[in-house]
């Protein structure tokens, strides 16, 4: 897995909604209950109650989604000691959820700092440039549209789940669709673990198009490794929605500079 760090593909105005959104995931999460033992890894029982009613509140859940079947029993945030010992509290749920509107809260949630960290990368990286092209009010709209399609895609291929779905990666998966149609040759700096980390410079059609695959090979079943924590299939539908939003927009994009090719980090000249 490749590790992007940078494009080179300059923006000619700043990308405010990129900023605005990265600062709005940064703060749910740290005001998110429960969160801060995700920092040392030593929750305790009370926080993690806290963050799994909170989770259940605010969270896409496919059954809710699909079925409109809102459950009767739900965390409290409270601790109780029950026949096997100390556990989190349940009960009646003391507020009304909407599970259409919770689409949009679960892109701004986050379960650790390690989720939180890596979509706002990817954002950071390719957000800009998207941003840039599109106009920042279009550009806010795109990015809800892709979360929704995101959101959707995955309740309907898991809809008897009930399993909370959280994190802006579905709405940022789209980002990266539209990145690989309008700039599929932008050169985007990659760290590449090889023994050592080895920074590359490469083109977005083969960082872009091999993250895809990959995400389509987990969600395919394929292979099994963190499938039941991280949603692929969300991630596959966010990608396509993307791309087939932006491609209206790919004949009036004008191409991103041409670097100078790069070894390993070091320029080349050519002798021709």
């Amino acid at each position: 897995m490749v590790i992007p760090v940078h494009d080179v593909n300059p923006a000619r105005r700043t990308p405010w909604v990129t900023y605005a959104l990265i600062a709005v995931n940064v703060v749910v999460f740290l005001l998110t209950p429960g969160i801060s033992g995700s920092f040392t890894g030593s929750s305790t029982l009370a926080q993690l109650c806290h963050l799994q009613a909170f989770t259940e509140q605010y969270a896409l859940v496919p059954r809710e989604l699909i079925h409109h079947q809102l459950p009767s029993l739900v965390p409290t945030g409270a601790v109780g000691v029950g026949p096997h010992g100390p556990g989190c509290v349940v009960g009646p749920p003391a507020y009304g959820k909407s599970p259409v509107l919770s689409v949009l809260t679960a892109m701004f949630l986050h379960g650790s700092w390690l989720h939180l960290l890596g979509n706002m990368l990817f954002l950071l990286i390719f957000g800009n440039n998207i941003e840039d092209r599109m106009g920042h009010l279009r550009y806010l709209l795109f990015y809800v549209v892709c979360g929704y399609a995101a959101g959707y895609g995955f309740a309907l291929l898991n809809a008897a789940s009930s399993e909370p779905l959280i994190g802006a990666s579905g709405a940022i998966a789209g980002v990266l669709g539209a990145y690989l149609v309008l700039y599929p040759r932008a050169r985007v700096w990659v760290l590449v673990p090889f023994l050592i980390f080895l920074p590359l410079r490469l083109p977005a059609w083969v960082v872009l198009g091999f993250w895809f695959v990959l995400q389509a090979f987990y969600s395919s079943g394929q292979a099994v490794a963190e499938a039941g924590t991280v949603a692929y299939a969300a991630h596959v539908v966010g990608f396509i929605a993307g791309m087939l939003l932006a491609w209206p927009l790919k004949p009036g994009t004008p191409p991103p500079p041409e670097p100078r090719s790069i070894l390993f980090g070091r320029q080349t000249r050519r002798a021709w």
